[in-house]
């Protein structure tokens, strides 16, 4: 089925792999292929790819070391009726996250789920990326539709500079400008007023989180390094501020 006019999957999609802190995962049974699914917490690279932080304790950690093929379903979560709500199931492979991308994956990933701060340094756990083939989206009638990674992912390039800024960046915000992340959410993005806090930034966007509660805050411009990024959160702040 072909999406209506008034429909853009990319960006549903694109939000929905950022807002998602939990979602069902797949993986091939060791030995016999068998399907086996399991419940994971879950963070956002900052290309949306999901990050996971699992023990080799678990036997979906052993399923991804014998064979990394996986798929992931992600959904809103919406009141009454879960199947009117928008899902995708992505495709891909689980890639455990070297020494080189550790500390930015880390970073963002207890930003997203605090509570793992309590184990993310014990010996048998260790962080993935699922990198896509792609996804498919059942977001209701009318509106079903297989994206490419390059519809889902956020493209990094020339965004070396955004990256190195983005830890500063969050905490600057966090500890700073709290009033404004409030403006954010409810003067752009209706929600309700909360203790709103970005668990982080990239080129396209920022996310917010307060409690399980998550918002996308979409960029009408992309943005490279902290500079733009500061003036593109001014230039927001003030379109909230003069939204009544």
């Amino acid at each position: 089925m072909q999406p209506t006019a008034d429909f853009d999957p990319a960006r549903l999609a694109r939000s929905l792999l950022r807002r998602s802190r939990q979602g069902a995962l797949a993986t091939l049974m060791a030995g016999s292929g068998d399907p086996y699914c399991s419940l994971v917490n879950l963070a956002s690279h900052p290309d949306g790819s999901p990050i996971l932080l699992i023990s080799r304790l678990a036997l979906h950690t052993r399923n991804i070391l014998a064979d990394a093929r996986v798929s992931l379903m992600l959904d809103e979560r919406a009141e009454g009726d879960p199947l009117e709500g928008a899902r995708i199931m992505l495709g891909g492979q689980a890639e455990e996250v070297t020494e080189a991308e550790r500390e930015l994956v880390r970073r963002r990933y207890l930003a997203a789920q605090p509570s793992a701060e309590a184990f993310v340094e014990f010996k048998d756990f260790s962080f993935f990326v699922i990198r896509p083939h792609g996804a498919h989206l059942v977001a209701g009638f009318g509106r079903i539709v297989d994206l490419t990674p390059a519809q889902l992912l956020t493209d990094l390039s020339g965004a070396d500079a955004l990256l190195e800024a983005e830890g500063g960046a969050v905490a600057h915000m966090n500890e700073d400008h709290r009033d404004a992340m409030n403006l954010y959410a409810t003067r752009l993005l209706g929600a309700e007023s909360a203790d709103w806090l970005c668990t982080g930034c990239d080129p396209e966007g920022m996310d917010l989180q307060a409690g399980r509660d998550t918002l996308r805050l979409t960029f009408p411009d992309r943005v490279s390094n902290g500079t733009e990024l500061r003036k593109m959160l001014v230039r927001l702040a003030g379109e909230a501020r003069a939204k009544v």
